[in-house]
């Protein structure tokens, strides 16, 4: 008896994503719970000792959140317009925020209490920091200054006024007090000493608005953001740049640092996070949101991952830690009478006869071992199927052509039916994955349906028409990127031949399959 061979749907499949060590710790993060503030979120903190509570700045104050019952734990409402930058102390007892009304606030987090008024900025403070020693806070403003200022005595220490724009983006080295790195709308990236002068160490330029810098746990490594391009520098070589880093397609606002300063971690308006390893500055992660990225962090121990959005969101995806190592598991209960019961109790001169899985065939596959052609095609172009496995429509389409079947498929079907299959191709007829397949099956469906053209539907001629030019606009982007691959492997050519000219070879230019095949719709 011939064994029936089931349609292939592998074959269109996406490319299953490579699993490295990356991919399997971040893909522990649970599911996301969000919590709903009444601005967008401006940035977020989380405190150095646990629980790793994080502090959320949006609107008119400072929520401080428990990362396990996502509940508001504590709130710093001390401000009269809306609060930026709000940091805690390295002990986690104190915490810095700065606000629409140039003022930058101190407060104690256990007691709520407000403890310093910093006054001196003549515009809006949109970052503030501790410094590394705890005895005072940078802060940066929208009045082009950076200050320095002192908690004891609540005064300011010295202040730095070398950009020309909005200086929204600052950080404080991790192993001197005295240094502090600014970053503008200016495009210039800043590295100011307190103990020379209020002069500019060194300026870089960074190329676009920058948004956001900070420094790696050594010290001696800075990374600026702005645009959609990340830089390294190199602070102990002068601000040497060292890396240059383009992941997202949309302006980069916020980085951070994860699992103990080895991972760099990036949020963007283009909804994506991603994660880059210090050492090769290469993503090995990514993780999406449903609306354009202000601000993120990640808990000193990588347990929660907190990223606020444009629309007052922040979603907090906490690590799975109830399963652990320790935790027991409890043997089921085995019923008298149950196979499990009796499993426990073969001895080595049993035999035991084992069941075969019966392996059940999906609807088409049915069909078209009746060669109900027609109703294979039915089966895969619902709304289902094609909206949510487009690739088992095109296997299945394949197949049909493959057994020469499309046609009787396609020639008694009414208009609304083949509507369907035209919208199909309309939506899919792009996917590289499907468009070899796809222009065959358009070729059949004109042939079977070139002599009903006079008495078709509206709908159906207009739809044809749709089809007729997307096929142009695709026949006229491969040819146009087969014209870009042959400029760009003449300069490599060129390159080639200016260094080793005895290996210069020009490999030749052949069209994509897509472009080689072409479709001629004429609708009156």
């Amino acid at each position: 008896m011939s064994i029936f061979k089931k349609t292939n749907v592998k074959i269109f499949a996406k490319p299953t994503q490579k699993v490295t060590p990356d991919t399997s710790y971040w893909r522990q993060l649970g599911a996301p719970v969000l919590l709903k503030e009444f601005g967008p979120i401006d940035y977020i903190d989380f405190s150095p000792i646990e629980p790793h509570c994080f502090a959320v700045s949006s609107s008119a104050k400072v929520q401080i959140y428990n990362p396990v019952t996502k509940l508001v734990h504590k709130t710093l409402s001390k401000f009269v317009q809306n609060a930026y930058g709000g940091s805690f102390r390295s002990d986690g007892n104190l915490l810095c925020a700065g606000s629409e009304d140039s003022n930058v606030k101190l407060f104690d987090v256990n007691s709520k209490s407000l403890l310093r008024v910093f006054k001196g900025h003549k515009s809006g403070v949109h970052r503030c920091y501790f410094t590394s020693d705890n005895r005072g806070i940078a802060s940066f403003s929208d009045d082009k200054t950076v200050k320095l200022w002192d908690i004891a005595s609540e005064s300011e220490t010295i202040e730095f006024s070398s950009h020309e724009d909005y200086v929204r983006a600052g950080a404080i080295s991790p192993v001197s007090p005295t240094i502090v790195l600014s970053g503008s709308y200016d495009r210039k990236v800043r590295l100011f000493d307190s103990r020379t002068n209020a002069e500019a160490v060194f300026t870089l330029d960074h190329g676009h608005p920058v948004e956001s810098v900070l420094f790696l746990p050594s010290g001696g490594i800075f990374i600026s953001a702005g645009g959609t391009e990340i830089r390294v520098w190199d602070a102990l070589a002068g601000g040497r740049l060292l890396a240059r880093v383009s992941q997202h397609h949309k302006t980069i606002t916020c980085l951070g640092l994860a699992s103990s300063g080895s991972r760099l971690v990036s949020g963007s308006l283009d909804r994506h996070v991603k994660i880059y390893d210090v050492s090769t500055y290469k993503a090995v992660y990514n993780l999406d949101y449903p609306n354009a990225i202000l601000s993120l962090g990640v808990s000193p121990d990588d347990e929660t991952v907190a990223v606020g959005t444009v629309d007052g969101i922040v979603s907090v995806k906490r690590r799975d830690i109830e399963k652990n190592n320790n935790q027991k598991v409890k043997p089921k209960k085995k019923t008298k009478g149950s196979y499990r019961y009796f499993s426990d109790r073969f001895t080595p001169t049993d035999v035991v006869v084992k069941q075969e899985n019966k392996q059940l065939q999906s609807k088409y596959d049915n069909c078209l071992r009746k060669f109900q052609y027609s109703k294979s095609l039915d089966s895969v172009l619902v709304p289902y199927v094609t909206n949510k496995s487009p690739h088992v429509t095109v296997s299945l389409l394949q197949e049909l052509i493959r057994r020469k079947g499309l046609e009787n498929a396609l020639v008694s079907r009414e208009d609304k039916s083949i509507a369907v299959l035209i919208r199909f191709l309309l939506r899919n007829i792009g996917d590289y994955r499907f468009s070899a397949t796809l222009i065959d099956v358009a070729n059949i469906l004109l042939d079977v349906y070139d002599k009903r053209l006079d008495s078709a539907s509206i709908e159906v001629l207009e739809l044809l028409k749709k089809l007729a030019k997307r096929i142009k606009e695709e026949e006229e982007l491969t040819l146009e990127l087969a014209s870009l691959g042959g400029a760009i492997r003449m300069i490599l050519a060129a390159s080639t031949v200016s260094e080793k000219p005895e290996k210069c070879s020009l490999p030749p230019l052949t069209p994509s399959n897509s472009a080689q095949k072409n479709i001629v719709v004429n609708v009156s």
